[in-house]
């Protein structure tokens, strides 16, 4: 079946960077746009970054431009953000996704374009 497997959060302080990783299975992955969201307790659930089936697109949340990269690599089904000057406001469990449909800077933050969600990998960043 189709399955997402996120790994990679874990604790760091303030500057520091991390790189998440998705893991995927049971399609072809390389056929969808895939992104990242995160969400915070009490809070909706946020677009951080998205990236189309070639990975030759990317879109970025304004609060994350510039820190983190979205990647794939299609011959590992493999999706990554890489996450660098961390900051507190960054904490939160992170979710990759795959897109149902295409996106474009616009639309891609719209959760009901997703039907695929990983379980999550928890990023804490302390000041």
């Amino acid at each position: 079946q189709v399955q997402l497997v996120e790994s990679g959060g874990g604790s760091v302080q303030a500057g520091g960077s991390l790189r998440l990783s998705c893991a995927a299975s049971g399609y072809t992955y390389s056929s969808y746009s895939m992104a990242w969201f995160r969400q915070t307790p009490g809070k909706e659930r946020e677009g951080v970054a998205a990236i189309s089936p070639s990975g030759g697109i990317t879109y970025y949340a304004a609060s994350v431009k510039g820190r983190f990269t979205i990647s794939r690599d299609n011959a590992k089904n493999t999706l990554y953000l890489q996450m660098n000057n961390l900051n507190p406001e960054d904490t939160a469990m992170y979710y990759c996704a795959r897109s149902q449909t295409g996106f474009n800077s616009a639309t891609w933050p719209n959760e009901a374009r997703y039907a695929t969600w990983g379980q999550g990998t928890q990023v804490t960043v302390s000041s």
